[in-house]
């Protein structure tokens, strides 16, 4: 008998399963794929550590987060510097002062401020009441510029529907640096973990019985009879067999290549703006680690629609979705020894640190008497 069975080796799994084995806790964790990891999986090709299922880098404000996560893997010093390419030409994200010195042929603060200022009070003008879709959201935040070139495309192959049909709530708020500052993110302890993520996952799940390929819904009350609670980390609504319907989301697919050459792109993340380009982003992997290999791989994202053949990245996070989400809610609370986390138990779009911290809150919560 364990005391926990944990379905979805993920970080929000793994953390808890560290934390519930250090506390001499007997947990089982169980994982469909035929790896541990979850999403944040990296596997070596050609010497480069590879991130399966799309870029992965950590970041966060909170020192106590860093510290943990640093218990595991010494981290790089890697900074995100991504690059938006819309039809050929190259900007630097996000929208700071190389960007609309490129876009406006300016070099001023003022300049810019000025230019964004007068398109928005253009589109503000044009406007009947609050803003009612993402088009006109954006719009109001940074004009037509910033919006045609570098918005408008990426979020309707990223969605699957026009702005105008996506709400302004995805969009509250648009990040603009007045300053020539590349880096994507504002967090002060930023890195990738040297060696890859899988590594932590193996030193986060050393205690625990782990088994691969390992379907829990389908042997739903064989599992259940072997630990006094179940950690469920996956859709909750596939947990309650779509009693009330489908959640809804969106899916990605990655086609990775071997390139024989040592550097394809220059960066690791280039973000395809324009709405011709089919994928999203390519990822170059070696940049992440400052790789010197001969060879290098890249991956490029395209965004699907989703089913329950694919894999759930993005939670739909529109009102007929949240009501849906709140019944499967209400049916979690009427089960004992039973618990629901992560992004696809909490149907919510999480960073990795958020994902950490939620799951230590769960072991507070747990183990506090």
């Amino acid at each position: 008998m364990f005391d926990y069975c944990i379905v979805g080796s993920g970080l929000f799994g793994s953390v808890f399963a560290y934390e519930a084995s250090k506390r001499g806790k007997k947990c089982l964790m169980l994982e469909k794929r035929n790896h541990i990891g979850g999403n944040c999986y990296t596997k070596t090709q050609e010497n480069v550590n590879v991130h399966t299922y799309g870029a992965h880098i950590f970041r966060t404000d909170s020192k106590e987060i860093w510290d943990y996560v640093r218990q595991f893997a010494d981290f790089n010093h890697f900074i995100n510097s991504p690059l938006a390419n819309y039809k050929g030409a190259i900007y630097n994200l996000p929208f700071n002062m190389n960007t609309f010195c490129k876009l406006w042929n300016i070099s001023t603060p003022k300049q810019a401020q000025d230019i964004i200022e007068s398109q928005r009070k253009a589109a503000l003008k044009d406007l009947k009441g609050a803003p009612k879709n993402l088009e006109e959201q954006a719009l109001s935040l940074v004009g037509i510029d910033v919006y045609e070139k570098f918005i408008k495309g990426y979020t309707q192959k990223q969605w699957g529907r026009d702005c105008k049909d996506l709400p302004a709530s995805i969009i509250r708020r648009i990040p603009v640096r007045l300053t020539y500052d590349n880096n994507y993110f504002n967090d002060p302890y930023q890195g990738i973990p040297k060696g890859g993520y899988t590594p932590i996952f193996e030193k986060l799940l050393k205690n625990c019985e782990v088994r691969l390929n390992a379907d829990f819904l389908k042997h739903k009350e064989q599992f259940q009879a072997k630990a006094k609670k179940i950690l469920f980390t996956g859709t909750i609504d596939s947990y309650f067999e779509y009693r009330f319907g489908e959640l809804e989301y969106r899916s990605l697919k990655f086609e990775e290549e071997i390139l024989e050459i040592p550097n394809y792109q220059g960066v690791a993340v280039v973000n395809f703006t324009d709405e011709q380009t089919p994928y999203t982003r390519i990822i170059e992997h070696k940049h992440f680690e400052f790789g010197t290999q001969e060879k290098t791989i890249i991956s490029k994202e395209y965004p699907q629609t989703w089913d329950k053949s694919k894999e759930p990245y993005y939670p739909i996070n529109d009102s007929k979705n949240q009501a849906l989400f709140a019944k499967y809610q209400e049916l979690a609370k009427q089960e004992q020894n039973l618990l629901f986390g992560g992004r696809l138990g909490s149907y919510q779009y999480y960073d990795m640190q958020d994902v950490i911290k939620a799951a230590l809150e769960l072991v507070k919560r747990e183990f506090a008497q």
